[in-house]
């Protein structure tokens, strides 16, 4: 019975892959979906900055590709470094600078520029496209020769408008220090023409945001009276806070 049954299963294995082969069918060419590209993470969203001083109020934006400067710049407002410090130095048709830590109830006679918080130097980050057209919200150094900027003091672009003479005039004299790293764009070169700015400052320092509301309180601050040393006659109080 043992053998019957294994020839029974041997002939019933037959017939099922005779069954099988006949029914095999060729396989259909079946279309290649295209892979799914993940969309791309968006960027945060830029840091706002509100600027409280005794002729207005300006609000800034941070550039989140200088993102040194931008997060230092964060915590020294969250710290309440800046409220009630100095705009000490003020230039005409060039820029507005504070952040000194020592103009906080300094007398009249003293003379600013100097201080420091407590850390080093912030190193540069130069991009071509962020540039001292007015507005610009940029960190003042000394002379070093890595171009670093100092922890805590930046200035403010006012300028004047530039010609496209003047603008070749800058670029050439980048070419003879060898600064070749950026050659203005048509949008740059137009907005130098219609609102102003420092190009002569262009990489050499770094430009970190810029004011999107209240230019016109720059023209008023720039306008104050000054002693020699370029500090207003009048104190330039000024209080930051992070609005998102």
């Amino acid at each position: 019975m043992k053998h019957i049954l294994l020839i029974m299963g041997l002939l019933a294995g037959m017939t099922a892959a005779a069954q099988s082969k006949t029914a095999v069918k060729k396989p259909t060419a079946t279309a290649t979906k295209p892979a799914v590209k993940k969309p791309a993470a968006p960027l945060p969203a830029e840091r706002l900055v509100e600027i409280t001083t005794d002729y207005g109020i300006m609000i800034a934006k941070l550039y989140n590709q200088t993102p040194l400067h931008r997060d230092n710049f964060i915590k020294l407002i969250q710290s309440g470094v800046y409220d009630s410090l100095l705009f000490h130095r003020v230039i005409k048709e060039f820029m507005i600078q504070g952040g000194d830590p020592q103009s906080k109830n300094a007398a009249d006679s003293v003379m600013l520029g100097a201080g420091q918080v407590p850390g080093e130097r912030i190193p540069a980050e130069f991009r071509p496209n962020f540039f001292h057209k007015k507005g610009a919200l940029a960190a003042a150094r000394d002379g070093n020769p890595a171009k670093a900027s100092s922890n805590c003091q930046f200035y403010i672009v006012q300028g004047k408008p530039m010609d496209t003479a003047q603008l070749n005039s800058v670029y050439t004299q980048a070419v003879k220090q060898n600064n070749t790293a950026f050659k203005y764009s048509k949008s740059q070169k137009e907005i130098y023409e219609r609102i102003g700015g420092t190009p002569f400052l262009d990489q050499n320092y770094t430009v970190f945001g810029e004011v999107v509301s209240g230019l016109n309180v720059i023209d008023k601050i720039a306008s104050v009276q000054t002693r020699p040393g370029d500090r207003p006659v009048k104190n330039v109080m000024m209080k930051m806070r992070m609005l998102n």
